[in-house]
C-alpha cells in the first residue's frame, strides 16, 4: 500500500470541553484548548526499513548492553542522530552512562520440596527459573520454610494485605502473577478488575517481598493471568541478567527470586496437604490470611558470574526555535535480549519489532523533524539501555535528567512498532490517566480513526515501557498505538496476528527483519507520533495528569518548582 501524501490535522473546538471537566492546576492554558494544527511531512520508509534491518541483524547479536553488540548498537544510532541533523544531547557528547551489574546464574541446582508427604522436584528452567539482586558470587535457599501468601499484596490504601500476621524472614513466599480480580470482565473492582495495577506484576511481587525480609519468592506461572508462557518466562528469566548498580550490592533484596510452573505448584501443595486451588479461590478474597505449607522445605542454589559494567542512553536533540529550554521527548529502547534459547539453533533473539522498529521510528521522525524545521520547544530523541532488564535505561535518565524533568513537556514512548497492517482503531494504553488523551482524540479523527478500550488491559501494558519510568516522577507520556481493527480483516485478523508474535517471535529468535511482511501499519503509527509530538512541541500549554490520578501530585510538585 502506497505511504499517503501529507495530512492536514484539523481543530477540534469541541476539546475544550475535555479540559474543562479533567480540570488543570497549571495556570496556563489547558491541554485541550492549545492543541495546535499540525502538518505532517512525508516520512521515510527506506530509513525505517533500512534501520530495523541493520539493528535486528546477527551482527548485532541481539544488542545486549555490555556486550559487542552494544557497541556496534551505539555507534550505529549515533551515525544515523547526526545524519539526521541532530546536536549531541547529553552537553556535548551523544551519551549518557548507565552504570549496570551484569550477573550471570549458572550450574544451578534443582529446586526441591522436602518434608512433605512426598518430596517434590523442579528442574531449572523447565520447571522453574531463579536468579538474584544480591550482586554475590554464590546464592544458596537452604531449608527455608514455604507460605503461600496469596497474591503477595500490600496495599494500605486498599485495606489489603496478604502479609498480614506474618513474619517471613527466612522463608520462601509462593505467590500468584496479577491482581485478586484479575478474572472480572469489566474494568471494576479492588483491583480495576481485568486491568492489570501495578501490584499485579511481578516486579512488583519481588519488591514486596523483599520489603517483607522474605529469604525468596516464587510466582506461580498460570499462561492467562502472566499474560504470556513459560516461553517468555524462561527466555527473559535465564543467561545473563542486568541491575542497576546499588550502593549495598543488592543487601536489602530477597536472596532469589523467580518462577515456577503451575504444574509443579499444584503437586508441591499436594504434598503439603493443601488444595491449591480452593487457595487459590480464597486468595481473591480481602482478609485473606497467609497459609503455610507445614512441615515443607525448600532448597536450591545457583553460582553467579558478575561483571560491573557501564551501559549508555543515546541522546540527541533539536533545539526548539522559540523556547529551546522546554522539551518533548521521544523514547525507544535500543537493547534486547542478546543470546537467547536457541530454536532450531538460532541461539540470536534479533529484536527487530522489539525493538529496532522503535529505534528505527526515532531516526525516521527525527529526519522528518529537522526537515520541517525546528519547532517552537525542543526536541529529545532519546534511545535507552536495559528496558529488557526492568525498564533500567530510563529510569536512570529520568532520575538523573540531562534536560530538568519540570521543563519536560511530556513526550512520546515506541516500543514494537506495529507491524501487521493499518488499523481501523488507536488503543491508549493507560487512558483516562491525563490530558493527553484530547490529543490522541485529534489525532484518531486526522486519519479517521477511533479511539478504543485497551482489549488487554489484564497485561498490565502501562507497567512494561520506558514511559513507566517518566510517568512516575510526574511527566505525561503518550502510549497508544495501533488496536486490533485491521483495514484488511477486522479484529479477527488483528487478534490473530497478535497470538502469532506473542507465541512465535515475542522475545524468541524468529523476531527477525524477514518476518515483517507489512510495513504501512507502522508508517500510519509513525505519522500519529511525529503529530502527538510537534503538537506537545508547539503549544504554550502544559498538559497534566487528571485530577485524582496517581502521579499528578508530582506533575503538580515538579511545575510549581520550575516557575
Amino acid at each position: 500500500m502506497p505511504i499517503p501524501p501529507p495530512l492536514k490535522v484539523a481543530g477540534l473546538a469541541a476539546l475544550a470541553l475535555l479540559a474543562a471537566c479533567n480540570g488543570s492546576a497549571d495556570p496556563q492554558k489547558s491541554a485541550a484548548t492549545a492543541i495546535p494544527d499540525v502538518e505532517i511531512p512525508q516520512l521515510s520508509l527506506a530509513t525505517l526499513q533500512e534501520v530495523t534491518r541493520e539493528l535486528s541483524s546477527d551482527a548485532y547479536e541481539g544488542r545486549a548492553p555490555g556486550t559487542a553488540g552494544e557497541e556496534k548498537t551505539v555507534a550505529y544510532i549515533i551515525e544515523k542522530y547526526r545524519e539526521a541533523g541532530l546536536q549531541p544531547g547529553n552537553n556535548g557528547r551523544w551519551t549518557q552512562d548507565v552504570p549496570l551489574v551484569e550477573i550471570t546464574a549458572k550450574n544451578a541446582t534443582p529446586l526441591t520440596f522436602t518434608g512433605g508427604k512426598t518430596p517434590v522436584t523442579a528442574q531449572y528452567a523447565k520447571d522453574y527459573v531463579a536468579f538474584s539482586y544480591r550482586v554475590q558470587p554464590r546464592t544458596e535457599v537452604k531449608d527455608s520454610d514455604v507460605v503461600f501468601v496469596g497474591y503477595g499484596i500490600n496495599a494500605p490504601e486498599k485495606g489489603w494485605n496478604d502479609y498480614a500476621g506474618l513474619d517471613v524472614k527466612g522463608k520462601t513466599v509462593v505467590v500468584l502473577v496479577n491482581d485478586p480480580d484479575w478474572e472480572n470482565r469489566e474494568t471494576e473492582g479492588p483491583f480495576n478488575g481485568r486491568a492489570m495495577t501495578y501490584y499485579g506484576r511481578w516486579s512488583y511481587k519481588y519488591e514486596e517481598a523483599a520489603r517483607q525480609g522474605a529469604a525468596a519468592v516464587l510466582i506461580v506461572h498460570d499462561t492467562e493471568p502472566a499474560a504470556y508462557g513459560w516461553n517468555v518466562v524462561e527466555s527473559s528469566n535465564t543467561g545473563t541478567q542486568y541491575l542497576a548498580e546499588s550502593k549495598n550490592g543488592g543487601a536489602d533484596q530477597t536472596i532469589a527470586n523467580g518462577w515456577i510452573q503451575l504444574a509443579k505448584a499444584k503437586e508441591l501443595f499436594a504434598s503439603a496437604g493443601q488444595d491449591f486451588d480452593k487457595l487459590r479461590e480464597a486468595a481473591k478474597q480481602k482478609g485473606f490470611k497467609p497459609v503455610p505449607l507445614a512441615g515443607v522445605k525448600a532448597s536450591f542454589a545457583f553460582d553467579n558470574d558478575i561483571a560491573k559494567k557501564m551501559s549508555r542512553n543515546v541522546i540527541g536533540v533539536l533545539p526548539g526555535a522559540k523556547r529551546p529550554d522546554e522539551y518533548v521527548l521521544y523514547t525507544g529502547h535500543w537493547d534486547h535480549l542478546g543470546r537467547c534459547t536457541p530454536v532450531d539453533g538460532d541461539d540470536i533473539c534479533n529484536g527487530a519489532v522489539d525493538n529496532a522498529s522503535g529505534i528505527a521510528g526515532l531516526v525516521t521522525l527525527a529526519k522528518a523533524f529537522k526537515q520541517a524545521g525546528a519547532p517552537d520547544r525542543s526536541i529529545v530523541f532519546l534511545a535507552v539501555t536495559a528496558e529488557e532488564s526492568g525498564l533500567l535505561g530510563s529510569k536512570y535518565y529520568a532520575e538523573n535528567p540531562i534536560f530538568p524533568l519540570s521543563q519536560t513537556v511530556g513526550g512520546v514512548n515506541m516500543d514494537a512498532l506495529n507491524a501487521v497492517g493499518p488499523a481501523k482503531d488507536i488503543v491508549v494504553v493507560g487512558a483516562g490517566k491525563s490530558e493527553l488523551d484530547a490529543y490522541v482524540e485529534k489525532l484518531a479523527r486526522m486519519e479517521g480513526r477511533t479511539v478504543k478500550p485497551e482489549p488487554t488491559p489484564e497485561k498490565g501494558f502501562y507497567y512494561r515501557s520506558d514511559h513507566f519510568s517518566f510517568a512516575k516522577l510526574g511527566v505525561p507520556m503518550f502510549n497508544f498505538g495501533s488496536g486490533d481493527d485491521l483495514v484488511d480483516g477486522g479484529v479477527e485478523a488483528g487478534q490473530k496476528a497478535a497470538e502469532d508474535y506473542e507465541k512465535n517471535r515475542y522475545h524468541a529468535p524468529d523476531d527477525e527483519y524477514e518476518a515483517i511482511t507489512n510495513w504501512e501499519g507502522m508508517m500510519s503509527d509513525l505519522r500519529l507520533y511525529y503529530a502527538a509530538g510537534r503538537m506537545l512541541a508547539m503549544t504554550d500549554a502544559w498538559p497534566n495528569w487528571n485530577e485524582g490520578d496517581e502521579f499528578r501530585a508530582a506533575r503538580d510538585k515538579s511545575r510549581a518548582a520550575a516557575k
